[in-house]
């Protein structure tokens, strides 16, 4: 549907800009918005392999096993189907390590991993939506890869949203925290 959406912008584009005699710019606009986006993409992709690189360093370090012993208290009782299981521990503390971090993109494979020990079966585990819950939420403390698109842009202080994405953080996370309870209650 949305190549339709894409395509038919395209083409209302190009005959505004030939009825008006602004082709040229329009072209000109075509190119500029596409150098634009390379350079986002590029920025992005950079800050995204920095970011891995240093995950899979603290990984190869033992920092991984580490956090994931310093965050076990708050992983247990968020997640107690994966108590007893190290791999499940270990996946949950690198997935919520790289949401901290605002690195949505590197969280993912740890995430999917995670994903795929406290599923049972087909049905899903209350640990496994909330899970699910808490990596929509995207509690982030350092929220790397907005300030490197801020960057990009050509902000004078990329940093300077801190304050907002913690409180926007903390309030998306209780509101899923709440509604995930509060439907688990309903459903049973």
């Amino acid at each position: 549907m949305m190549d339709w959406v894409w395509a038919g912008l395209v083409v209302a584009s190009l005959m505004f800009g030939a009825l008006n005699g602004r082709l040229p710019e329009v072209s000109a606009a075509a190119l500029e918005g596409v150098r634009k986006a390379l350079d986002t993409c590029l920025g992005l992709c950079a800050g995204l392999c920095l970011w891995s690189g240093i995950l899979k360093l603290l990984e190869t370090g033992g920092a991984s096993a580490l956090l994931g012993r310093l965050l076990r208290p708050l992983l247990t009782r968020l997640y107690p189907e994966a108590r007893r299981d190290r791999e499940a521990l270990s996946a949950l503390a690198e997935n919520m390590s790289a949401n901290l971090l605002g690195l949505g993109n590197a969280a993912t494979p740890a995430g999917i991993r995670a994903a795929q020990a406290l599923k049972k079966g087909e049905t899903a585990t209350d640990s496994l939506c909330r899970l699910v819950v808490l990596n929509s939420a995207s509690i982030q403390l350092i929220p790397a890869t907005v300030c490197t698109l801020r960057a990009a842009a050509g902000a004078q202080a990329p940093f300077d949203i801190l304050p907002a994405v913690w409180l926007a953080s903390l309030c998306a996370a209780l509101a899923g925290l709440g509604a995930e309870k509060l439907l688990r209650r309903a459903f049973r």
